[in-house]
């Protein structure tokens, strides 16, 4: 049995990301790759079936804070095991769609799963991080990320980065798990959430990484400080949209002049 290491490793063997370790980022994806065989399905149980409303209602969100702007390029950060990808594949029938992750293990299922679909002609994927993106200023009409922003490290820095490959007028959205707007519906939510979620997790020798989840929210800033920091990233006009009772949040940005990201 694998000796717990206070920080990084969980009793049962399972990493367990520590924010104010230098090495975080590497210990995020370590814990990426450890979860990626069973991640849709512990993501579908512990989310009681919800996530297959959040990101298509994200895409609902964005749409009408676009109204009706086309996109021909789409760049999804952190795609995991390709969800969000896959549906930007659907819902904007002439983009390119390029997913990207910096965990190999989630690249391959992305992979696999696009094996027999019909959007596999107009989706790759790449390795790549999201305060380091390999791409030219400028490329993309859509960038998209769903629960990575409270897995990064720097997150202003990645906002930049991400609004420096977007061309000026195009769209961020960004989904994540959120505080409920609610104060008593967030105490029921964090009952769930704190203790529950993580029991799940050591069910299936994921202790680890399902205790860190819930110190991941609490490392997120509030809504109106996220907004911020869009803004201060070069993003003219914002938005945050609340679904479930703010359980989660599409974040949406439209990229201003380049001029702006020294705001």
């Amino acid at each position: 049995m694998t000796a717990a290491v206070p920080g990084r490793i969980a009793p049962d063997g399972s990493p367990y990301p520590d924010r104010a370790s230098p090495g975080f980022e590497r210990d995020v994806r370590r814990m990426f790759t450890h979860i990626a065989e069973r991640y849709d399905w512990f993501d579908h149980v512990a989310s009681m079936g919800n996530d297959f409303l959040w990101r298509p209602r994200a895409f609902w969100d964005l749409d009408r804070f676009r109204a009706g702007v086309p996109v021909r390029s789409v760049l999804d950060v952190g795609c995991g095991t390709g969800d969000l990808a896959v549906l930007a594949a659907h819902r904007y029938a002439d983009a390119r769609v390029l997913a990207t992750d910096f965990t190999s293990a989630m690249l391959a299922k992305v992979d696999r799963r696009l094996h027999d679909r019909p959007e596999r002609d107009r989706l790759s994927v790449a390795r790549a991080t999201a305060r380091r993106l390999p791409f030219a200023d400028a490329t993309f009409d859509l960038v998209t990320n769903a629960f990575v922003a409270r897995n990064l490290a720097d997150l202003p820095g990645a906002l930049q980065e991400m609004r420096r490959v977007l061309r000026p007028g195009g769209t961020l959205l960004t989904l994540e798990i959120t505080e409920p707007v609610s104060p008593a519906f967030g105490a029921v939510f964090h009952a769930y959430f704190d203790r529950v979620v993580p029991w799940l997790g050591a069910a299936v020798a994921s202790a680890g990484p399902y205790r860190y989840l819930p110190e991941s929210l609490r490392a997120l800033p509030p809504r109106p400080e996220l907004l911020r920091l869009l803004r201060a990233a070069g993003f003219s006009r914002t938005e945050a949209r609340p679904q479930s009772l703010g359980i989660v949040t599409t974040f949406l940005g439209e990229a201003g002049p380049a001029a702006d990201q020294s705001r």
